[in-house]
């Protein structure tokens, strides 16, 4: 449940491409493109170029004029250049929720990512999907693996380019050559009839065909429609009416397929505990303290050898979670993510375990003369817990490092070749296919059980995450004692390190 200190300084610069005619269409706010330039002055946007068919300035920073589409993309390439940050490229005729676009700018990652929209699907007065202004994506494992435009084929596409593109510092190299490179080939007029509303488009394209990982940011609920004249600009501003900005953002905030615990018996009901928490001004951490202090509290009432106190403290060790969850959606919520919170979360989280650990043992301990002999191991069963959920751990995260690495050595000796960024109808780079030929048949079992929702929480229960890990604590702490507590871990804490070491060897191996 990563969450961090507070938002970080602006570094983005944004391009918008206000070339074409849609982008001077009046609204309530003067123009489209006065409309756009409102909302980027709300979010972390250090500067902004405005691509225009004139060299007069218009809409929200200063433009750089250019004559067709060739001009265009030299203008991006430069800037690419001359910028020290994430660059954004935005069409000067997008319609967009506020929120669509912050979720792009506003990531933590400020990495390369494509605002698109899953299973497209017609809408009133809006371009029809696949159109010119809607080009077609294929989007494998939360990325786009290829990308279309009216030059550019894709291939089983299953969605849709809404024309924000968010380029990476590090990708900023790539970007100003891809730009370059299409600029000389529409030049050449190697590129068929692309027209100067497909900027963004053809960017796309040549960063996926080059092997530049871009991330998929899909749009939900929320709308980001490019608009072709007046009628198509009226009904995208009437969609924006219809959904509420601030659910949709909430609603986005909860991880929908976490534990079965997280889930369905806190994220269920704990966007009202974010909503208040934002409104009190708390940051993540401050939540997170929270969270340590109740679980404290919960060892504490451990520690005192009666019933009373076993039940108080397992009402405030589920408590504790609770909030636990809290930060991280508070967290996404807000945007206000860093290394440090992430990291502090994380060791919190330890440190709140091993204090109920404590807690337990002491509170078996003082009553160790009326429960009988098991006093003299308790302490033991407590160690035996704690070295158990340090080496899950350990085996967690690292084949996380193993597999990391190892995709780094691989991608390092043998790159994939840039495709050419030319060929009609030439079919792009797909990803990975579904199954390798090389999996095992446990592997395979465990992909067919991840299709059906039932099976893929009964899979996350199995390795017994922290929901689960707090519930089993709380329930037999309250019923029975510590002594059940930690047999209860050992038993199905060992299950789930055996489940997951099999799974890691046979993922290695295959």
């Amino acid at each position: 449940m990563a969450q961090s200190t507070g938002p970080q300084a602006p570094q983005t610069a944004a391009v918008v491409l206000a070339t074409t005619p849609a982008a001077r269409l009046p609204c309530a706010d003067g123009t489209i493109l006065d409309r756009l330039g409102g909302q980027l002055d709300t979010l972390p946007v250090r500067e902004v170029h405005v691509v225009a068919r004139t060299s007069v300035p218009v809409g929200p920073g200063p433009a750089d004029g250019s004559r067709g589409l060739v001009e265009d993309l030299r203008c991006v390439a430069k800037i690419a250049r001359e910028s020290t940050g994430a660059v954004v490229i935005v069409p000067g005729d997008v319609v967009a929720h506020t929120e669509a676009l912050a979720s792009v700018i506003e990531h933590p990652a400020r990495d390369t990512t494509a605002l698109v929209s899953d299973a497209p699907g017609p809408v009133p007065g809006a371009a029809p999907p696949g159109g010119p202004l809607t080009p077609p994506v294929r989007i494998e494992h939360g990325q786009v693996v290829s990308a279309g435009s009216s030059f550019h084929h894709v291939p089983a596409p299953n969605g849709v380019f809404r024309g924000v593109l968010q380029v990476g510092e590090a990708d900023l190299g790539g970007l100003a050559e891809v730009a370059d490179e299409l600029a000389d080939l529409v030049r050449a007029g190697r590129l068929g009839s692309v027209t100067g509303a497909e900027v963004g488009d053809l960017i796309l394209v040549g960063l996926v065909r080059r092997g530049v990982p871009v991330r998929a940011s899909r749009l939900g609920v929320l709308h980001c429609e490019r608009v072709s004249g007046a009628a198509a600009a009226d009904a995208a501003l009437r969609g924006l009416a219809e959904v509420d900005e601030s659910a949709a953002r909430l609603d986005a905030a909860i991880k929908p397929d976490d534990g079965f615990v997280a889930t369905y018996l806190v994220s269920s009901w704990s966007r009202h505990l974010v909503k208040l928490a934002a409104r009190l001004s708390l940051t993540p951490n401050q939540v997170t303290g929270i969270s340590t202090g109740l679980a404290f509290l919960a060892a504490i009432w451990f520690s005192e050898d009666s019933a009373r106190g076993r039940l108080y403290g397992a009402a405030l060790l589920c408590l504790s979670f609770v909030f636990d969850c809290v930060d991280g959606q508070l967290a996404r919520y807000t945007r206000s993510f860093s290394p440090l919170g992430a990291w502090l979360d994380a060791t919190l989280d330890r440190a709140k375990e091993y204090m109920v650990y404590i807690g337990l043992a002491a509170g078996y301990t003082a009553g160790a003369v009326a429960i009988g002999p098991w006093w003299g191991t308790i302490w033991t069963l407590a160690v035996a817990a704690m070295i158990l959920q340090a080496l899950r751990h350990m085996i967690d995260f690292s084949y996380a490092g193993a597999r990391a690495d190892a995709a780094r050595d691989a991608a390092a000796q043998t790159p994939l070749p840039p495709r050419p960024l030319a060929d009609p109808g030439d079919a792009p780079y797909a990803g990975p296919p579904p199954g390798p030929a090389g999996d095992s048949g446990l592997l395979r079992l465990a992909r067919g059980l991840d299709r059906r929702q039932a099976t893929r929480m009964l899979k996350k229960a199995i390795v017994l995450p922290i929901g689960e890990r707090m519930a089993l604590i709380a329930v037999t702490a309250a019923l029975f004692d510590a002594k059940v507590t930690f047999l209860a871990l050992l038993c199905w804490g060992g299950l789930a390190a055996v489940y997951t070491l099999t799974g890691r060897i046979a993922r290695s191996l295959s």
